[in-house]
């Protein structure tokens, strides 16, 4: 696969999934990244690379510290998986448009969303 102009690299690459601004040099990459097709399913997978660290210390505490069945702690991790899946995958294009605005570039329009993106 070819790499974009601007490609920020893995580190780079987290940055940007952890909410932070990239440099201007990026600014291509970024637009690529928030506005070419699939990018719905990149912004879960950003929010994945996030969640999922988040979910295994979650485990480990509650393994440690909850007198209860493992399959709670699964299941609670589960939840937290599915839910927060479920609300960035709802809030895309909302999240999108922050990250654009984040970075100087404009929002497109969408006329399927029936409503103004905020």
């Amino acid at each position: 696969m070819t790499r974009l102009p601007g490609d920020p690299g893995p580190i780079g690459w987290l940055r940007f999934a952890l909410g932070f601004r990239l440099p201007e040099r990026n600014v291509h990459w970024v637009r690529h990244e928030l506005t070419d097709a699939g990018w719905r399913w990149r912004t879960v997978l950003r929010h994945l690379v996030v969640i999922l660290p988040v979910c295994a210390v979650v485990v480990v505490v509650l393994e440690e510290f909850l007198p209860a069945p493992a399959w709670v702690s699964v299941m609670m991790v589960v939840l937290i998986l599915v839910g927060s899946v479920l609300s960035v995958a709802s809030y895309a294009d909302d999240i999108r448009a922050a990250r654009l605005r984040q970075h100087g570039l404009p929002v497109p329009t969408d006329p399927d969303l029936g409503r103004p993106t905020h």
